[in-house]
């Protein structure tokens, strides 16, 4: 925590940093992935917004297409329909207009105006129908959408192979994506308003040239000033946004430290509240300084937009009254001219607010395609036709070897051992010596560098991965705390199957669960999820027990158990270790753990150290001889011994 807020309290009031200054020193400084779209905009000049937006508006209507075709046409219709409509209803005011200003009679007058006024009145019933048209389809589009990005994205996410997670780059193209597929649906909103923005300025300017040519340059001369405002103080809003990026993360990290479970018991044993609260204060303060100051910059160009606009709509209005003291148009049109200033100026804004929406959320969603694009990479090698393993009879490692990015040294360096059916074996050894690595291999979680694992003489990737991982059960070092049921905790072990009642609880009671969970408020039908109503959370060793389960619970030939009693009690302990044991001689069990006293029984030890085999045997013989397993073995031993 003190190296996220210490410049924070080291300067008082944290300067704005550049795009990249600082991104390497600390986390909280690097560039995250809610601010990608913004900071383009940011450095985006406004003839790269346009010449960009093309791009982006096919892409927007390419992904409403595939989402939903029906709904998109409706949509695609209604706005060029409303276009049609709004032109229709400015002549069919300027045809109102001339009637009602002809001379006559009063009453001849309006008989005259009346079908022009009946036109009038049906284009703008037609047009708010269009209106409601476009409403309901969009609502329906909406969720179709967000639907279909979202699972291409989980798809994919969940068929990349492992080795994926542990590239830095994946990670964050990753987390980028994420923000990118909740980003479709708002370029796709954004494009279809920006349509429907641009077919009512065409309306406008349709109607204005056929009363009178010159009236499109007055037209262009009314809007564009706030147009322009508009578009420059979207500018400075991402410009500032981009600037306090660095408060923003550090604010985000403090509502984090204040305001959650897992950092309440500390705060208030140290007495954090009040350090918390200053950190607070500082980087609110500087952040309230920056907004004032940036509501003065907009308020400033939006104000000198709408003057030098309302300068030119004066400009306009006299372009009109000389024009009607030339005789060159009726009344009519001057005053049909009027209400299509004021469209135009309604149309532009809208259109400039959604460029520059369009433009942010183009960026994210750029991300989430680009990511798509990248992660067929990671995805696993068709094998089609590939043929299911029969039970295991042995499982050979051949000179296997495994490097993690940017890693030195190998986490497995040319290893060697085989298992045959019924054994149990041992993986030992001081942290990093590539245990889980080593069993990741086995269980087809990771391939290899170099070397091969075979099931039953057979290379494992020419084996059905799905049905050969079937046959393995893996119980984590790192277990996820899944928020669901405590039954459903467990079936996750063979989802597949659908386990009944009975066997949830059989799997349980090997994992000395069952008494735990009875014991809670609604026994197996308890949420274990302190975030939703009437959930319950766990101690880390109770997680551990439903974890254990969930690995009895698949009948499989090979059971693979990392760690699984690091935060037992020693009852619990024992129980577990006698459930393992009972596997021997029927399934194959590998067991990684540092208490080396729950190996004496296996089959076989094997001997990490930096990630090479070293030392293999059972447990006399390798006590007998006097290496690494004999050494670490009387460490342990030494610490149940009564002091002299």
């Amino acid at each position: 925590m003190t190296s996220q807020v210490e410049a924070a309290s080291s300067t008082g009031v944290p300067k704005q940093p550049g795009p990249a200054e600082g991104e390497s020193a600390l986390p909280e400084l690097r560039a995250m992935w809610w601010e990608t779209g913004v900071r383009a905009r940011a450095e985006a000049g406004v003839l790269a917004v346009f010449a960009e937006l093309p791009r982006l508006l096919a892409e927007a209507l390419r992904t409403s297409w595939r989402a939903d075709r029906t709904r998109t046409l409706v949509v695609a219709g209604s706005t060029i329909g409303s276009g049609v409509m709004a032109t229709f209803g400015l002549l069919a005011t300027q045809r109102v207009l001339v009637e009602l200003f002809a001379a006559g009679p009063t009453p001849d007058r309006v008989w005259a105006a009346l079908p022009a006024l009946l036109g009038l009145a049906a284009a703008i019933a037609i047009r708010s129908g269009l209106g409601i048209a476009t409403g309901y389809a969009l609502n329906g589009l909406t969720p179709r959408v967000d639907c279909e990005v979202e699972r291409a994205l989980f798809a994919t996410t969940t068929a990349v192979r492992l080795d994926a997670f542990d590239a830095d780059a994946f990670a964050d193209d990753m987390e980028r994506a994420s923000r990118g597929s909740s980003s479709v649906i708002d370029l796709v909103e954004g494009a279809l308003n920006f349509l429907a923005g641009l077919a009512g300025l065409l309306a406008v300017a349709v109607a204005v040239v056929v009363i009178h040519p010159l009236l499109l340059l007055a037209l262009l001369v009314a809007t564009l000033p706030q147009a322009w405002a508009s578009l420059r103080a979207g500018h400075e809003r991402y410009r500032t946004y981009i600037a306090g990026s660095v408060r923003r993360r550090r604010l985000w990290l403090l509502h984090q430290l204040m305001a959650d479970r897992d950092s309440a018991a500390e705060l208030r044993s140290y007495g954090l509240r009040g350090f918390l609260l200053d950190q607070y204060d500082r980087v609110m303060g500087a952040e309230t300084r920056i907004q004032l100051d940036l509501a003065r910059k907009v308020t400033t160009t939006t104000s000198l937009g709408s003057v030098v606009g309302g300068v030119a709509t004066g400009a306009v209005y006299a372009l009109l009254g000389i024009l009607l003291l030339d005789g060159q148009i009726p009344l009519a049109a001057a005053a049909t001219c009027v209400f299509a200033v004021q469209a135009a100026q309604r149309a532009l804004t809208a259109v400039t607010f959604q460029i520059d929406r369009i433009y942010a959320e183009g960026q994210h969603v750029s991300d989430y395609t680009g990511f798509m694009t990248r992660a067929a990479d990671y995805l696993p090698a068709e094998r089609a036709g590939r043929p299911a393993p029969g039970p295991l009879q042995a499982v050979e490692v051949q000179a296997v070897s495994l490097a993690y990015p940017e890693r030195n040294s190998p986490a497995v360096d040319d290893v060697t051992l085989s298992i045959t059916a019924g054994q149990t074996v041992a993986f030992v050894g001081e942290n990093g010596s590539g245990k889980t690595t080593l069993a990741a291999i086995i269980a087809a979680l990771r391939e290899p560098d170099t070397g091969a694992v075979t099931w039953n003489g057979r290379p494992l990737h020419d084996w059905d991965t799905d049905r050969l991982r079937e046959r393995i059960g893996v119980v984590t070092q790192e277990y996820h705390k899944w928020p669901f049921t405590a039954a459903t905790n467990i079936a996750l072990g063979d989802i597949d199957a659908e386990p009944d009642q009975h066997r949830i609880e059989a799997a349980a009671a090997r994992a000395v669960a069952h008494d735990m969970i009875v014991e809670l408020p609604h026994g197996y039908e308890t949420l274990l999820d302190r975030t939703f109503a009437n959930g319950q959370d766990l101690s880390g060793g109770q997680w551990q027990r439903i974890t254990a389960a969930r690995g009895f619970l698949r009948t499989a030939d090979l059971l693979i158990m990392d760690e699984p009693s690091s935060a037992l009690d020693p009852r619990a302990e024992d129980a577990l270790f006698q459930a393992i044991r009972d596997r021997q001689g029927r399934a194959t069990t590998i067991l990684i753990t540092h208490r080396l006293a729950n190996v004496r029984h296996a089959d076989r030890i094997f001997v990490l150290d930096h990630g090479r085999l070293i030392e293999s045997g059972t447990h006399d013989e390798l006590v007998t001889a006097g290496g690494q397993y004999a050494e670490l073995f009387a460490l342990q031993s030494a610490g149940y011994q009564s002091p002299r």
